[in-house]
């Protein structure tokens, strides 16, 4: 991802409200500097020397401040021209200089600070300081024959005067030009990464739209393959005792009863999961961990799953083999979708079966389930039923492997291997 930072980044133009406030800001100063003039002219303050006309002086102190109503769309240019306009006018001795300097003080922060070219700014910048520590330097060697011979008759200090006042002026140039340098590099550098933050908000934001999408999704995902489970699982089972109560209706009402009595005990089940389930989706996040919706399914709940296989015409055996141990709440009811989704698979898909068997093993770092059965498998071997994809996501959200698909010597197997929790402290 590429970031606009140091030259890369120009800086936007200002906005409308800016220009007005550029506007009202110029001509205020333009005001306040024909005010200077006024009491400069009024006091007879002619530090430069004689003056030229009135009209000169009027023209070049407006000259000076008003390009400052442009000073932030054209920062470039106003500099130059204040620059100009200053030298001009402390070359024909305009006796108005306070609000002139001032004014390009400011020229000299706004290039800094609005200089959308960073490269074309500092070099104006340095060459606008250049050219005044260049006129200071002609203006201090012009006047010295203009200092009068008693004008430091009075000095006491251990520097020699004339030294005195030149680095005097120097100095004070020096902190004056570099101010409003400094301050325009800093205006920008902070308006850079105000630009900087809005953007990452900006990322952030669409970052976080995103998580919400995907959590959406995968809520979705997981609301389905919880329905897929319960739903099909069960419906299967009944629609197995629904067919063998209609062959045995007339022959054997004793067994159509047993049938129908599966079909019932079925169906609640069906509701008492579904209503499980949907008391979770709603349960807020305050909500204890299955407060009021009753125990999640697991591993312990298997043989209620082979039970009702049972009912449903299959042998059906479970081994357990190992240690058995605890299981994180997840990983269990993991164990319990997969027997179960495989049970209903050989229910539905496998033609003639009569035998299944599950065997769960408990091994040093994994679990291990194994669901078989001895039907001929009518189901597709390209893992594109919803009950194949839903066993392997779940398997997959545990980082377990996943194996299903016919044997030899007929029947079909479905095999998930489970990593289980590695206690703390355990040697690798």
């Amino acid at each position: 991802m590429s970031t606009e930072t140091g030259d890369a980044w120009r800086r936007p133009g200002p906005t409308p409200e800016q220009q007005r406030l550029d506007l009202y800001a110029g001509l205020a100063a333009t005001a306040l500097a024909l005010l200077s003039l006024t009491l400069a002219r009024s006091t007879g303050s002619f530090l430069l020397g004689p003056p030229p006309s009135g009209i000169e002086q009027l023209l070049w102190t407006v000259a000076v401040p008003l390009p400052l109503i442009w000073r932030r769309r054209f920062p470039a240019a106003t500099a130059l021209v204040i620059a100009a306009a200053f030298i001009g006018a402390q070359v024909r001795a305009v006796p108005e200089w306070q609000l002139s300097q001032w004014a390009l003080f400011a020229a000299i922060y706004t290039l800094g600070a609005w200089g959308r070219d960073r490269r074309l700014a500092r070099r104006l910048r340095i060459g606008i300081i250049g050219a005044m520590f260049v006129w200071l330097g002609i203006s201090y060697a012009t006047s010295f024959d203009t200092i009068p011979a008693d004008a430091f008759a009075e000095a006491v200090g251990p520097v020699p005067p004339m030294l005195a006042a030149i680095v005097t002026g120097v100095l004070i140039n020096v902190l004056f030009f570099g101010f409003a340098y400094a301050f325009g590099e800093t205006a920008w550098i902070a308006a850079q990464r105000q630009h900087e933050l809005a953007r990452h908000t900006e990322q952030l934001l669409r970052s976080q739209a995103q998580i919400r999408e995907h959590a959406v999704i995968g809520e979705r995902v997981r609301i389905a393959r919880e329905l897929h489970d319960v739903v099909a699982h069960h419906v299967s089972v009944m629609g197995v005792q629904a067919s063998a109560c209609r062959r045995v209706f007339d022959k054997d009402p004793g067994k159509a009863r047993m049938a129908l009595t599966a079909i019932e005990e079925t169906a609640r089940t069906a509701v008492d999961e579904l209503r499980r389930m949907l008391g979770v989706l709603r349960a807020r996040d305050t909500d204890g961990a299955g407060e009021g919706t009753g125990q999640a399914a697991g591993v312990d709940q298997v043989d209620a799953v082979l039970e009702r296989a049972r009912e449903a015409g299959l042998h059906a055996t479970l081994g357990r083999y190992g240690e058995p141990r605890p299981l994180p709440g997840s990983l269990s009811q993991a164990v319990y979708r997969v027997v179960q989704e495989a049970t209903t698979n050989a229910l539905k898909h496998a033609t003639g079966a009569r035998t299944l068997d599950v065997r769960i093993r408990y091994l040093a770092y994994e679990v291990e389930v194994e669901v078989t059965d001895d039907g001929r498998a009518t189901r597709p071997t390209n893992a594109d039923g919803l009950g194949l994809i839903g066993m392997r996501e779940r398997v997959a959200a545990h980082g377990g492997e996943f194996e299903a698909g016919p044997r030899t010597g007929g029947g079909w197997r479905v095999r998930v291997r489970l990593p289980l929790p590695v206690p703390t402290g355990t040697p690798a």
